[in-house]
């Protein structure tokens, strides 16, 4: 049985602990979310409105990890997350099902100082002592980079043993996992490519001047404008690294104005040189593209090892 506080046994449970006995759902209503979990807006009798993922039963440990990812991120005082109301599992709709509930989030428009705001408080994030999230056995060793549990990178396990380098930990925990998972994809000379980087890794990354708490998939699907307006971090994928990793992937797909980098730039965290290596953090995301959704992604992944090591 699961012991956290905010775990609950059914929907209905949750709700009248939360809300009180008399509190009940009036009704529920599917809203826009990602491509893995289904999302709901629910409409309480006592008029709050509440935002509900949910997936299969088998599948809470997803919304455990987020809820543990959106408490990190809330533990550094810097950027606005959703409120985490519960997570746990119902036995509804014959074979059940897993959910986290969240306050309802109003979309808001961005104003005149949207961009430069949410690279101010992206920085201050990444400036934040991270020795809470890596247990003290592994900060006793000098391992500060990882977490203090594994999560998921979309649908995938993402490991964060914690590790004493950076490039030893984005070597093992990041890169060689998804090579694996993804071998079927390339052929022996593919391979030899693969093996090259691995193993000259650190000729190509460096070491971050301090460590960072990152979000992990930071997209502009995971960034909301709430109605303050403020950005807004949703569904990360959680541990310490190097900043510029976070950086990289805001500029994989786009959506980022250019103030925003400009602003980021002036909080010092990016070291010379970051752009000779973004294409090997975003390398981390593509191979997940390519593990989750098919060859598709393959082309930018072979483009980006004939870049470093063909």
């Amino acid at each position: 049985m699961n012991q956290e506080s905010n775990y609950f046994t059914s929907i209905s449970k949750a709700i009248t602990t939360l809300f009180g006995e008399n509190v009940q759902i009036e009704r529920g209503f599917p809203v826009q979310g990602g491509d893995i979990n289904k999302s709901y807006g629910i409409q309480l009798s006592n008029g709050n409105l509440l935002f509900m993922k949910s997936n299969e039963k088998s599948k809470v440990d997803f919304f455990v990890k987020e809820a543990h990812n959106l408490k990190a991120i809330a533990k550094t005082n810097t950027i606005t997350t959703p409120k985490i109301l519960g997570f746990g599992t119902e036995d509804g709709e014959e074979v059940g099902y897993s959910f986290l509930l969240l306050d309802y989030v109003e979309l808001g428009n961005l104003d005149a100082n949207f961009w430069e705001n949410f690279a101010e408080n992206l920085g201050n994030m990444h400036k934040s002592t991270t020795e809470a999230f890596i247990s003290k056995e592994d900060l006793a060793e000098g391992k500060i980079f990882g977490f203090y549990e594994d999560n998921y990178i979309g649908k995938t396990k993402q490991i964060n043993s914690p590790k004493i380098t950076w490039v030893d930990f984005f070597r093992e925990n990041r890169l060689a996992p998804q090579f694996k998972m993804a071998e079927k994809y390339f052929s022996t000379e593919d391979s030899k490519l693969i093996d090259k980087l691995l193993d000259n890794l650190a000729d190509f990354l460096i070491e971050p001047r301090s460590p960072s708490l990152l979000h992990g998939d930071l997209w502009a699907g995971n960034v909301m404008c709430d109605t303050k307006p403020q950005a807004m971090l949703i569904d990360p994928a959680c541990y310490v690294g190097h900043p510029e990793a976070d950086i990289a992937m805001t500029e994989l797909f786009g959506g980022f104005s250019d103030r925003f980098y400009a602003a980021y730039k002036n909080t010092g965290l990016l070291q010379p040189q970051y752009e000779e290596r973004r294409d090997l953090y975003n390398l981390y995301h593509l191979l997940n593209h390519l593990n989750m959704f098919g060859e598709s992604y393959l082309p930018a992944v072979k483009s980006i090892l004939e870049k470093y090591v063909g």
